[in-house]
C-alpha cells in the first residue's frame, strides 16, 4: 500500500529534474551569449578602430609599397602624397575614413618604404609614377575610385585622370597645383634650372632636401606649431639622405616641367567631367600658396572651396578641422 510520502516522491523528483533542466538550459544560454558577446564586441571594435595593414606589390618589376584600410567592397579612396614625404602624411587620416572606406595609399618609387630603384636603371618622372600608380590599382582590381591629391600627388593623379577619366568618382585637393598662378616665388629657382638644365643650376636646389627645408616645410605658415609632430621631418629627412636620394629629387625638380603643358588638358577635363571636388588649402603655404587654389572655380562652379589657416601639410595641424568635412563630402558626394 502506498503512503503519502511515496506518492509525492516521484512528483518531487519530477519537479527537481524540471529545475534542474531549465537551470542548465539557463546556464547554456548564459554562456553562449558570454560567448558571443565578446564576438559582437570584436567586430564593433573593429568597425570602430579600423586597422591600417602595410603591403608590398610588385608592379613593373618595382616594389611599391601602400597603406590599406577599409572593407574591400566599399568606395575607393586612393590618396597620393607630395614632397618630400609619403603615405606617412595619412597615417592619421587613413584610419578616419575606414570605417565607410576602402582606403589606398601608395609610396611612389624612392620616396616612403617603396623600393629605390637606381637613376641608371629606372627614369624617375611623373609618367612613370602615374604608370606604377595606375598598375598598382589595376592590381589591386580597383576600377573606380576618388582621388585625394596633394603636391606631387597632383600631377600623379591628373595623369591617371587624363588617362581614364570615367574611373574618377571625385577629387580632394589639398595644396596641389593644376594652374599656372599656383608656381610663385617659391619656384623661380627651380624655373631657372628648367630654363638652362646647368648643373649649376641643379647643385642650386640641392637646398631644398636640407633638414632646414624639410622642417620649413612643415612648420612655415602653421597656426599652431606645437601640433605637429618633430616624427615628420625627422622621419622625411632620413629617406632624404639615404646614398643617392638627393640626385633622385633633383630629377624630379627637373621633370616638373612637364606637368605645366598638362594644366590644359586638365583644366579641360574638369570643364567636360565636372567631377564633384573639395579643396582644402592651406592658405600660408609658400610652396603652394593660395593664388593655385582659386583658378579651380574657373572649371568647376560647384567645387565646395575652403582655405585653411595652415600650411603646406595642414593634415598636421588642422587634421581636427578639415576630417570632417573631408567625411561629409565623401558621404554626400562619394558613398
Amino acid at each position: 500500500m502506498k503512503t503519502a510520502e511515496t506518492t509525492r516522491e516521484p512528483a518531487l523528483l519530477d519537479r527537481r529534474r524540471l529545475v534542474m533542466g531549465l537551470s542548465g538550459a539557463a546556464v547554456a544560454v548564459a554562456s553562449t551569449a558570454a560567448s558571443a558577446k565578446p564576438e559582437r564586441d570584436e567586430h564593433a571594435a573593429a568597425s570602430a578602430y579600423p586597422v591600417t595593414y602595410h603591403r608590398t606589390a610588385t608592379v613593373d618589376g618595382i616594389k611599391i609599397f601602400y597603406r590599406e584600410a577599409g572593407p574591400k567592397d566599399a568606395p575607393v579612396l586612393l590618396l597620393l602624397h607630395g614632397f618630400p614625404t609619403s603615405s606617412h602624411m595619412f597615417r592619421n587620416l587613413i584610419p578616419a575614413l575606414a570605417d565607410k572606406y576602402h582606403v589606398i595609399a601608395p609610396d611612389y618609387p624612392g620616396y616612403g618604404q617603396s623600393e629605390m630603384p637606381s637613376r641608371a636603371t629606372f627614369k624617375y618622372t611623373f609618367d612613370r609614377f602615374g604608370e606604377l600608380v595606375g598598375g598598382l590599382i589595376d592590381q589591386l582590381g580597383v576600377k573606380r575610385y576618388a582621388m585625394y591629391v596633394m603636391d606631387y600627388g597632383a600631377p600623379v593623379g591628373w595623369r591617371l585622370a587624363l588617362k581614364n577619366p570615367e574611373r574618377i568618382t571625385g577629387l580632394i585637393v589639398q595644396n596641389g597645383n593644376a594652374y599656372d598662378e599656383g608656381l610663385k616665388e617659391f619656384w623661380d629657382p627651380i624655373k631657372r634650372y628648367w630654363a638652362d638644365g646647368s648643373d649649376a643650376s641643379r647643385q642650386a636646389l640641392m637646398k631644398l632636401v636640407t633638414l632646414e627645408t624639410t622642417k620649413f616645410q612643415y612648420t612655415d605658415g602653421m597656426s599652431e606649431v606645437s601640433r605637429i609632430s618633430p616624427d615628420n621631418w625627422v622621419q622625411d629627412q632620413a629617406l632624404l639622405d639615404r646614398p643617392g636620394n638627393s640626385e633622385i629629387q633633383m630629377d624630379m625638380f627637373y621633370d616638373y616641367r612637364t606637368n605645366l603643358p598638362l594644366y590644359p588638358a586638365v583644366q579641360a577635363y574638369f570643364r567636360k567631367h565636372q567631377p564633384p571636388t573639395l579643396i582644402v588649402w592651406g592658405k600660408n603655404d609658400f610652396i603652394f600658396p593660395a593664388d593655385g587654389a582659386h583658378p579651380y572655380k574657373r572649371d568647376l562652379p560647384q567645387v565646395e572651396f575652403h582655405l585653411v589657416n595652415s600650411g603646406h601639410f595642414l593634415l598636421e595641424d588642422r587634421f581636427d578641422e578639415v576630417t570632417p568635412l573631408i567625411r561629409d563630402f565623401l558621404a554626400r558626394k562619394i558613398a
